[in-house]
């Protein structure tokens, strides 16, 4: 028996010993892994940026030294490669390929190169750049009522040049190639026109302006004239074409018809110190580049307000490609029984609304059926209230109204910013607020307390250095909890008002106002 038990213990003995061993086998495996050729990188990413250039993106792997790019203008990498770059480091990623041609479809590929093992196989991505981009901005001082100058890189083939609305076409002479210069005339006043240059089907470069007023239909307006005056004589639907300087109100002007007042040219926005509009009569108002500086009016009060009851809907009011400033209370004010049948605000520059006594937007007893505000820039403002706001009264006073607000492609830098002050301070019975691709940067307040706001889209806004949007402990506070980023924009040099975006990503996706794209 003892004999028999020392076999059994030396049969178990050997057997662990063997399991030792080939354990000891397998983690020496497994930990000195040995391949014929390098991995495959993953996540390959290609963006266009810059119209005509390609940023690449992949994650690395441990045995490629460097990486080799092929771009194709075909879907099966059949033929020469377009583009072939190679011993591209990791350290270079992302890697940007410049100079592709515009509105092309490509084929990329990509592959990892190691030391000592054969090429890994190819990972692909399919990608179009945009049209070109080689006019230069339009120079507003070209701008007439039926024409305009446009400039391109000089030497830069075209063959003509396109505008829509009425599909114009300028057949481009060689002189004009040569310059990269074209004068063009026979246009349509107060039209807002896209011009493409051309060569064959291929666009090379895409610039938008507005023709001006035809002055034979317009009043005519100098800072010698009596603004005031001019405006009070007014028949309704005039329109009255302000050219530049300085124009000293300081006083509030009745608008009691629905007239349009603008600068007669945009390049030299007049400068309207001290007035307050106050509408009556159902009028609607237009308002177009002008510069108007709250300083000097009278009771520091807001810029427009509704002055008079009126059960019938105001005309629309818009306020475009404008600069507001240094108004104490704010841009709007509706606190009588008041309906307007749309408000739109677009394009403008809006800073130091101090909101001293009012909101930055202040609906107490009216409304109005749409709210557009859009691509507009405000900062330093509305520190000491609320942004949006638009009270129950509304509803009161007419209960069978739903008010639509549309508020996107805003930068808002540096407002409302305190811990209980909101953008979106809604109380209408029967609205929806529709908020898509803002930045809101520099600022400590937060959306909304109120269980009645609805906010039925809120979607690709970008938050920075404003916490409170997506994470604010207030009861009852409305976070975004869908798509957004937390990217710095980068502002040029947000002190003096240039918002001018550096980050690449807010570029891309455009968001916030399109002047700082």
């Amino acid at each position: 028996m003892k004999k028999n038990k020392t076999i059994i213990l030396g049969a178990l003995m050997g057997v662990l010993l063997s399991f030792s061993a080939c354990k000891e086998d397998l983690l020496t495996e497994i930990t000195t892994l040995n391949v014929d050729r390098a991995f495959s990188p993953t996540g390959l990413d290609a963006r266009v940026v810059n119209k005509t250039g390609l940023r690449l993106n992949w994650n690395n792997v441990f045995n490629a030294e460097t990486y080799t790019i092929e771009i194709f203008e075909n879907p099966d990498f059949s033929g020469s490669p377009a583009r072939t770059i190679e011993n591209v480091l990791t350290s270079q990623l992302p890697f940007t390929v410049t100079g592709l041609a515009g509105e092309t479809s490509y084929s990329v590929r990509v592959k990892a190169v190691g030391p000592n093992v054969s090429d890994s196989k190819w990972i692909t991505a399919t990608f179009t750049t945009d049209p070109e981009q080689i006019f230069s901005p339009v120079d507003l001082a070209t701008v007439t009522a039926r024409g305009v100058t446009l400039s391109w890189t000089p030497g830069e083939t075209a063959t003509t040049i396109t505008f829509s609305p009425g599909n114009i076409v300028h057949t481009v002479t060689s002189s004009e190639i040569t310059a990269g210069r074209a004068v063009i005339t026979g246009l349509i006043p107060e039209t807002a026109y896209t011009a493409k240059l051309m060569n064959g089907t291929k666009t090379r470069g895409t610039a938008t302006f507005t023709t001006l007023l035809d002055l034979g239909g317009a009043t005519a307006v100098t800072p010698a004239d009596d603004l005031a005056a001019i405006i009070a004589n007014a028949q309704p639907g005039a329109v009255l074409a302000l050219f530049g300087g300085t124009y000293n109100i300081n006083a509030d002007i009745v608008i009691n018809k629905s007239i349009s007042i603008r600068g007669a040219k945009p390049s030299d926005k007049p400068i309207i110190n001290g007035l307050i509009f106050r509408v009556r009569a159902n009028a609607a108002l237009n308002i177009k580049d002008l510069v108007l500086n709250g300083t000097g009016s009278l009771n520091g009060n807001q810029t427009i307000i509704y002055d008079e009851v009126s059960d019938n809907a105001y005309g629309n009011l818009v306020v475009e490609d404008c600069i507001i400033r240094n108004y104490v209370k704010g841009i709007i004010y509706v606190n009588l029984r008041t309906l307007i049948e749309s408000v739109t605000y677009r394009g403008n520059i809006i800073h130091n609304i101090e909101c001293n006594g009012g909101d930055f937007v202040d609906f107490r007893n009216g409304l109005t059926r749409t709210f557009n505000f859009i691509n507009n820039t405000v900062y330093n403002s509305a520190l000491a209230r609320d942004f949006f706001r638009m009270d129950g009264g509304g509803s009161t006073n007419f209960p069978t109204v739903q008010s639509i607000l549309n508020i996107s492609n805003n930068t808002f830098n540096n407002v409302s910013n305190g811990a209980t002050r909101r953008i979106l301070y809604i109380r209408l019975a029967n609205h929806q607020i529709n908020f898509t691709k803002n930045i809101l940067a520099n600022t400590e307040g937060y959306y909304s307390n109120q269980a009645i706001t609805t906010i039925t889209t809120m979607a690709n806004n970008n938050y920075f250095n404003a916490p409170n949007f997506t994470a604010s402990a207030t009861a009852g506070a409305k976070n975004d909890t869908g798509t957004f980023t937390n990217l710095n924009p980068g502002f040029a040099d947000a002190a003096n008002g240039n918002f001018t975006l550096a980050n690449a990503d807010l570029r891309f996706n455009q968001i916030g106002a399109p002047r700082w794209f």
